[in-house]
């Protein structure tokens, strides 16, 4: 309830008109697109709408009768002649329970107008039942064509069309959203920033090929608004910008915005081009102190032949200087992609290039396997690679002409065993020994292949589960000398603050009262949100 109106004295409640919601993948998760909607509902014609709008989050774990509960409850009963409204926030991990939540609410109040927007909804929405439940459909860009779509369904005239194209204004007609993260966002969840929107890479398997180019927020604009948000308390910032680094003078002012506002628990998340890093660039990268830079580095593949037929531009060899200077000359924390499944990539060459990127050492290793995001242009080589994919979201590739289905699914096996392993960073000198040999990625397919058949099971591992498993591989399949091996996994154990009695470590296991070291700890946790943050959103966006 966000306004009052005095009868007989008594201050009442009034509901809202306008209520902007999404089913985020976790709570951490602030969208920012809703936010953007909120701040420009006074704008573009929007008008007084502006105060009776408020923004309802949930989360897919939610009930789907809890949400519509929720949202019924909050619009309280309707008056004649008062249109209430739901602006829904349509994303690939969201849409299933979106579409429920959207029909069960058109049910219980048929004169509810549901507007729908989001990537999911912006392209090939013909079919999509969720969009047959809908009153109305914004494809694109929100900022100004919700508020006006709004107006019109409140103050008329009312609007002809079902699906509407979304106005692309310019950045400087659209209000920031900042302001709109409130105190517990601040405090407890993800803040999500952009720079610039857009990017001018054609990789077709990403939605932002289907973009011209890329447009950059006035700077000294955009710069005021990370002040007030860092005034207010704000240390975590995940930049949503495809290419950080693509003007390399707007990335020195805003890496210097921070450097001059340094703090212990700053923490800075960008997606950055690999092969484009000059040398002013990594000065300023350089000055920065462990823990505050992450890097999302988007290799997916270093197949040049797969490259070229996904229109993807990358310079194998530069961006393999680079990284090997950001892993050895600076503090900045590596997250590398590789996505499986690509036309024409075979087992053969994606083992290739993992192992190329494996021995620049990157401190994680992202492995996706390809999805038909709807609108991409990688949808033109179906038949040539002989690709097919899921008819439901997130639309994972199921087999190409050049990897078969059971292919796939051991390869969704080792991804799956690789986080639990690897990028968990529970596991360093037991993975060092694991891997050893002229290929770490056909070990580590081997040992994936072999827990599989062992445990039958891709969940509920638990660390402990994983010690024992890897004990029982080293020693008995490779044939490692069982207490080297022990001493080796042991070390890992105690390192990452696991307090239970794997049946290898029984007796080893005396002297655990020590807090796990701070640093140690930090990283840990870092990795764990990063990478439940980065599987359920970004690894759907195939980001380039």
């Amino acid at each position: 309830m966000i306004l009052a109106c005095c009868q007989n004295g008594e201050m009442l409640p009034l509901p809202p008109t306008v209520i902007l919601c999404t089913l985020n993948a976790k709570y951490i998760h602030a969208s920012l697109g809703l936010r953007y909607l909120l701040a420009n509902m006074g704008r573009h014609g929007g008008g007084d709408l502006r105060a009776r709008t408020v923004l309802r989050e949930f989360t897919i774990a939610r009930p789907v009768q809890e949400v519509v509960d929720a949202l019924l409850a909050e619009l309280g009963e309707p008056v004649d002649g008062v249109p209430q409204i739901i602006g829904f926030g349509v994303y690939i991990w969201n849409v299933v329970p979106s579409t429920e939540v959207v029909r069960r609410l058109k049910q219980a109040r048929p004169t509810l107008k549901i507007v729908l927007g989001g990537p999911e909804v912006s392209y090939e929405w013909e079919d999509q039942e969720i969009v047959r439940l809908a009153d109305h459909l914004i494809t694109g860009w929100g900022d100004v064509s919700f508020p006006k779509l709004c107006r019109a369904l409140r103050y008329g005239p009312q609007p002809l069309m079902k699906v509407i194209p979304g106005e692309q204004a310019a950045l400087e007609e659209i209000d920031l959203p900042y302001g709109e993260f409130s105190v517990d966002d601040l405090a407890h969840r993800l803040l999500y920033v952009e720079a610039s929107r857009g990017c001018p890479f054609k990789c077709e398997f990403c939605l932002s090929s289907l973009d011209k180019t890329a447009w950059a927020f006035e700077p000294a604009r955009f710069l005021a608004a990370l002040e007030t948000l860092y005034l207010r308390g704000a240390r975590n910032f995940k930049f949503v910008d495809r290419t950080f680094n693509l003007k390399i003078d707007s990335s020195l002012t805003i890496l210097q915005f921070f450097l001059d506002r340094l703090t212990p628990d700053l923490f800075l998340h960008f997606e950055v081009i690999p092969d484009h890093l000059p040398e002013r660039l990594k000065e300023m990268i350089a000055r920065f102190p462990p823990g505050v830079l992450q890097f999302e580095v988007g290799i997916q593949t270093f197949n040049p032949e797969v490259q070229q037929a996904i229109s993807r531009r990358q310079e194998n060899a530069k961006t393999c200087e680079n990284l090997a200077w950001l892993v050895n000359h600076s503090h900045a924390h590596l997250h590398t992609d590789l996505i499986f499944g690509l036309p024409g990539e075979t087992l053969s060459s994606f083992s290739d290039g993992f192992d190329r990127l494996y021995a620049l050492r990157p401190h994680e290793i992202q492995l996706g396997v390809l999805k038909r995001l709807r609108g991409t242009p990688i949808a033109r080589h179906s038949a040539a690679y002989g690709m097919s994919y899921d008819t439901e979201p997130p639309y994972t590739v199921q087999q190409t002409a050049a990897v078969d289905a059971l292919t796939v699914q051991r390869f969704t096996r080792l991804a799956r065993y690789w986080d639990l392993l690897a990028n968990s960073g529970r596991f360093k000198a037991s993975l060092a020994v694991l891997l050893d040999g002229p290929s770490p990625f056909t070990a580590f397919l081997a040992f994936s292949d072999w827990l599989w058949q062992t445990s039958s099971q891709t969940s509920r591992l638990t660390p402990e589960k994983l010690v024992d498993h890897l004990f029982d591989y080293l020693t008995t399949v490779i044939g490692h000398e069982k207490e080297s091996i022990r001493l080796t996994l042991l070390a890992d154990y105690q390192a990452s603050g696991a307090r239970a009695n794997p049946t290898c470590l029984q007796g080893l296991l005396k002297d655990r009262e020590k807090p796990m070291p701070r640093a140690a700890r930090t990283l840990l946790e870092r990795q764990a949100r990063h990478l439940a943050d980065h599987s359920i959103t970004l690894n759907f966006e195939q980001n380039p």
